[in-house]
């Protein structure tokens, strides 16, 4: 990789391994499925609030579901149907529903605090 090559996001690695590719030559690749996994599931969820995202419960579900979604990008890449389909990530709506509830929850947390003062 040369000096000008942007830094990886932490989970490219991981994703990698999770797909079982045996070298770092679709690193720049997964690194831009990583960043719009990650961007899509905060627009899923939600902007930060009381410190949400680096919650000890959020942080290992935000990161299996931006893998899982990422993965999905990778392995999806190209339509080879002139039909639209629509895919269903069950692990990424499964983990999006329990981080919308957490979600409320820190949020409501930020209302009584409001509320208290």
């Amino acid at each position: 990789m040369s000096d000008e090559t942007p830094s990886l996001d932490k989970l490219v690695p991981r994703v990698r391994e999770m797909l079982y590719l045996d070298d770092d030559s679709d690193d720049q690749l997964l690194n831009s499925y990583v960043k719009a996994a990650t961007s899509f599931i905060h627009n899923a969820i939600g902007e930060d609030i009381n410190g949400f995202y680096d919650d000890s419960r959020v942080v290992s579900l935000v990161d299996i579901a931006v893998m899982s979604l990422a993965g999905t990008y990778y392995q999806n890449r190209l339509a080879l149907s002139d039909v639209q389909t629509y895919t269903v990530d069950l692990t990424v709506n499964s983990i999006i529903g329990q981080l919308r509830g957490l979600y409320n929850t820190f949020a409501e947390k930020g209302d009584d605090d409001n509320g208290e003062k």
